[in-house]
């Protein structure tokens, strides 16, 4: 069977879930009375991933080290289940080494990828979930337990450093390089 070019058209296969209900027993419900706190304080938030397929999480992380040049198109091993040709070819059959970055800088876009993807991500485990979070003014926002926190620092969003205070006592962590990832271990 005929391999199908890498490019912008696999972005849209193997979807991420947006729900919390591919998180995992445990983590899910800690991450629901977080979000339900947040909700309650006023701060708007936009979930862009939860539970994300291996096929995904493969085709993330091998266009990401292929357009930043950590490896050539050729060296990406193949996955069962995804049908993918890092490789693209001149007219002649030969290696087109620029057509396959280009195609695989396509997808990074596409993905709207950031930082390097892990072939073992969390996501991967319904064990992390990326999110955006603002509000204005000062965030009065109920910690696990009932007690009122009261966020007047900057930024406001979830870069907050008092804001991961709160979402730990819900433990739900946050990885601080990764701005919209939480997770169950903060990794």
């Amino acid at each position: 069977m005929a391999r199908e070019p890498s490019g912008i058209a696999w972005v849209e296969r193997f979807p991420t879930s947006k729900s919390t209900d591919g998180l995992i027993d445990g983590f899910r419900q800690r991450c629901e009375a977080f979000l339900a706190a947040l909700q309650d304080a006023g701060a708007a938030v936009d979930i862009n991933a939860t539970l994300r397929p291996p096929e995904r999480a493969y085709l993330m992380h091998w266009s990401f080290v292929i357009n930043a040049g950590e490896v050539e198109a050729d060296d990406a091993p193949p996955r069962a289940g995804v049908d993918i040709e890092w490789v693209h070819r001149k007219p002649d059959g030969s290696a087109d080494l620029a057509a396959s970055r280009a195609a695989a800088a396509e997808m990074v876009h596409g993905y709207d990828i950031a930082h390097r993807p892990s072939l073992t991500s969390l996501h991967i485990f319904g064990k992390a979930i990326d999110m955006s979070i603002e509000w204005d003014g000062a965030l009065k926002i109920k910690q696990r337990g009932g007690k009122t926190r009261t966020i007047g620092s900057l930024p406001r969003t979830g870069l907050n450093h008092e804001l991961w205070a709160v979402g730990a006592t819900y433990g739900v962590l946050k990885l601080p390089t990764d701005p919209p990832h939480w997770s169950s271990t903060g990794h």
